[in-house]
């Protein structure tokens, strides 16, 4: 790289001597550079002598300018400010609030030494303290594989694309909304449901229509949305969905809060669903919507290259046909 990089210099004194009346767009357009790269590297030419190869060579970027030492008795005065907070304070001040009483420090005054007036400089100096630690590396794991039906995976979304009521008297956000259900251990979709009216009644019955259907997995995963948990008083917690579930031994795996990747199977099954069906076909009704999804399923099972890590068949649709029978049924 550095050779390329010497050869594009000794180029540019090249044309320089040749084509003196030359502008810096026309040198750049011939080194293939950039203008603010010509007039640095013309500056520098001009100041060398014509048979100078050291000013060919790159400058080191290292900080050359000694760093700034702070006298011992500030930063004396700053790790007592953090151990003891000053004027009462009921915390344990941070460095925007050290700048701030380091500046009023009658002490520091009077010895006339300059203080930090950066929150940044003080993070460094409580770093280099001991009073910041550095941020342990995160190991991430891989999340442990699943059997077929082992998980189940559900969670509403929004079919933004149908527009709201222009009356003013309907709802006017989640129109229209698809209960989603993915199996964790193959990835698949098992079932869609699209309903305009997605209440705590509506969605038990969609968990119940699913369970006909493929009878009773392992565990079910959700959100905790008030139609899946019951109101966020807890006057009715456990929700008739927990407890229903809990009597037919399914266990209700309910997500902790603002952590999507605990459902990340239906998570990213919608990211697919939203950008290859909803904002390809804009579907603007009920029935619009039950009809490109029902496309999509069959496009999404049969069509669609899957990235799947572990697969219960070679065809993805082979688990969509297992009948209900073959699974334990409440």
């Amino acid at each position: 790289m550095e050779a390329q990089w010497i050869h594009d210099r000794a180029m540019l004194r090249s044309l320089m001597r040749q084509y003196p009346q030359w502008s810096n767009s026309q040198s750049a357009q011939a080194t293939g550079r950039s203008v603010s790269w010509v007039k640095k590297w013309e500056k520098r030419l001009n100041q060398a002598p014509l048979d100078d190869m050291q000013v060919l060579l790159s400058h080191s970027r290292a900080h050359h300018a000694p760093y700034h030492r702070w006298d011992r008795q500030v930063i004396q005065r700053l790790g007592e400010m953090r151990e003891h907070p000053p004027e009462h304070l009921q915390r344990v001040p941070g460095p925007k609030a050290l700048v701030y009483y380091l500046q009023r420090d009658p002490d520091l005054q009077a010895l006339g030494v300059p203080v930090p007036r950066s929150s940044r400089t003080v993070w460094k100096l409580l770093r280099k303290l001991g009073y910041i630690l550095p941020h342990e590396l995160r190991q991430h794991q891989p999340l442990e594989p699943r059997d077929p039906l082992e998980e189940v995976q559900l969670d509403f979304k929004d079919a933004t694309t149908v527009p709201a009521d222009p009356s003013g008297e309907g709802k006017r956000q989640h129109v229209i909304e698809v209960c989603n259900f993915v199996d964790a251990g193959t990835s698949i979709l098992l079932a869609a449901q699209a309903h305009d009216a997605f209440r705590e009644e509506t969605a038990f019955e969609a968990v119940l229509t699913f369970l006909r259907t493929y009878g009773r997995p392992r565990m079910l995963t959700f959100d905790r949305d008030t139609r899946w948990v019951g109101s966020r008083s807890g006057r009715d917690f456990p929700s008739p969905l927990v407890r229903f579930l809990i009597s037919l031994e399914i266990i209700p795996n309910i997500c902790p809060p603002h952590r999507p990747d605990k459902n990340a199977y239906v998570e990213r099954y919608h990211r697919t669903y939203k950008q290859e069906c909803l904002l390809l076909h804009r579907p603007g009704t009920l029935e619009e919507v039950r009809t490109v999804t029902e496309q999509f399923l069959h496009h999404y099972h049969e069509e669609r290259p899957r990235s799947g890590a572990s697969l219960w068949q070679s065809s993805p649709a082979c688990s969509l046909s297992r009948p209900a029978s073959a699974f334990p049924t409440a």
